[in-house]
């Protein structure tokens, strides 16, 4: 049970985190906002 459990936390936090990624600049390469070009 602790198994399918810890199973469960670590695919929220994989789709978390590839939510995340979507959103940011590495998704939408030719729309950066202003804080994005000062990185490059």
């Amino acid at each position: 049970m602790k198994l399918f459990h810890h199973g469960v936390l670590l695919a929220i936090m994989t789709l978390l985190l590839a939510a995340c990624g979507q959103k940011g600049p590495l998704y939408l390469p030719d729309n950066n906002p202003p804080h994005s070009s000062k990185i490059r």
